[in-house]
């Protein structure tokens, strides 16, 4: 499988957007600091996640989810996530 994931910082509110094949390691790596684009922005919460069997299709939706029209739209679906 290929995941797309999206982390939480709690530390600034602002969204992490992922793809990973591998979903469990990816998600240590963010919480041990050793992903460059996290590592100052912990402590992470994984919010969400979408599971494709093409890693095309996943790549896409990644690429989409991080588009401004894509931001918009996690906004507007995870606004609890974003204030509890």
């Amino acid at each position: 499988m290929h995941y797309v994931y999206i982390l939480l910082s709690l530390k600034d509110k602002k969204f992490y957007i992922g793809y990973s094949a591998d979903l469990k390691r990816r998600i240590i790596e963010h919480k041990n600091g050793k992903v460059t684009s996290t590592k100052f922005r912990r402590p992470l919460k994984l919010i969400c996640y979408e599971a494709y069997c093409f890693k095309q299709e996943a790549q896409t939706r990644e690429k989409f989810l991080k588009s401004s029209d894509g931001k918009k739209d996690l906004r507007k679906r995870l606004t609890v996530s974003l204030y509890s």
